[in-house]
C-alpha cells in the first residue's frame, strides 16, 4: 500500500472526518460494530452494481474505500479492484484483511482528484459509496470520477438526501435513538439532494442509467433497495 502519494490538488477532506474514521478503523470488519450497516447494505449494492456493469474482469476503482468492504466484495466477483482513501488506518485494515482472505486488491492513499491526474479514462467501473456526504467539495470528487472512467464505463454513487425526513431518520433516528452509528457521523448540511447530484454528474459528462432508494427496517434491521429516494439513494451513471 502506497501511503506517500503526492497531493497536486487542494486537499478535499475534513480533518475531523479523517480522524474519526482512523479512530474506528480497527472495528471496520466487525459486523456488530458501528460498521454493521455497511455490512448489511453491501450485498444489495454489490448485486445492483454487478447486474448493471458485469464486474468480472473489469478494472474497478472504489473511491473512499475505507476498510475495503465493497472493494473486497467486488474482487470476489473477479473484478480487478483498486481502492483509494485518505484515511490511512482504514487502508491498513483493508490491506490486512484482503491478505487474510487471499484477495488481490490494490489499496492506495490518495484523493480522487490526485488519482485522476494520473488515471484519465482508466477504469471500466468506479464506485463512490457513502462518501460524498463526508467531503467539503463533492462536485470535485464527481468530476474526478467522470475523468477516470472510460467512455461507456459506469460510475456508481450513493449518498443521503437532504430533507426533513432524512434528518429525522439518518441523524435523529440512527445516531440518537437507535444508536446504530456514533453521534456526529453525519452532518445535515452535507447531505445532497438527488437533483443536485444528477446536475453535478451530468455537468461532468455522465448520464443517468438507473436509480434506487435505500430502505431500512428497524424491526428486522435489514436493508433493501427500492423506489423511494427520500433518505438514502444510489445512482448508476454511464459515460458517453
Amino acid at each position: 500500500m502506497d501511503t506517500n502519494a503526492t497531493s497536486i490538488a487542494p486537499l478535499n477532506a475534513d480533518p475531523a472526518e479523517l480522524a474519526r474514521f482512523n479512530s474506528l478503523a480497527a472495528r471496520w470488519w466487525d459486523e456488530h460494530s458501528e460498521f454493521k450497516p455497511m455490512h448489511r447494505i453491501n450485498p444489495h449494492r454489490l448485486a445492483w452494481i454487478d447486474r448493471l456493469s458485469s464486474l468480472a474482469g473489469k478494472a474497478v476503482l472504489d473511491v473512499g474505500c475505507g476498510g475495503g468492504i465493497l472493494a473486497e466484495a467486488m474482487a470476489h466477483r473477479s473484478a480487478r479492484v483498486t481502492g483509494i482513501d485518505l484515511a490511512e488506518k482504514p487502508l491498513q485494515i483493508a490491506q490486512s484483511h484482503a491478505l487474510g482472505q487471499a484477495i488481490d486488491v490494490g489499496y492506495r492513499k490518495s484523493s480522487a482528484e490526485d488519482w485522476a491526474a494520473a488515471h484519465a479514462a482508466h477504469y471500466d467501473v468506479i464506485t463512490c459509496m457513502e462518501m460524498l456526504e463526508h467531503v467539503p467539495d463533492p462536485q470535485a470528487v464527481i468530476a474526478a470520477c467522470a475523468a477516470m472512467v472510460k467512455p461507456g464505463g459506469w460510475v456508481f454513487f450513493s449518498t443521503i438526501n437532504r430533507n426533513a425526513l432524512s434528518y429525522l431518520a439518518a441523524i435523529v433516528g440512527v445516531e440518537y435513538v437507535l444508536r446504530i452509528l456514533p453521534r456526529g457521523t453525519h452532518q445535515y448540511r452535507r447531505f445532497i439532494k438527488p437533483r443536485e447530484l444528477l446536475a453535478m454528474a451530468s455537468g461532468a459528462g455522465l448520464t443517468l442509467k438507473d436509480r434506487r432508494g435505500l430502505g431500512y427496517n428497524p424491526l428486522t434491521q435489514r436493508f433493501r433497495l427500492h423506489g423511494f429516494e427520500g433518505i438514502g439513494y444510489l445512482l448508476a451513471m454511464q459515460k458517453g
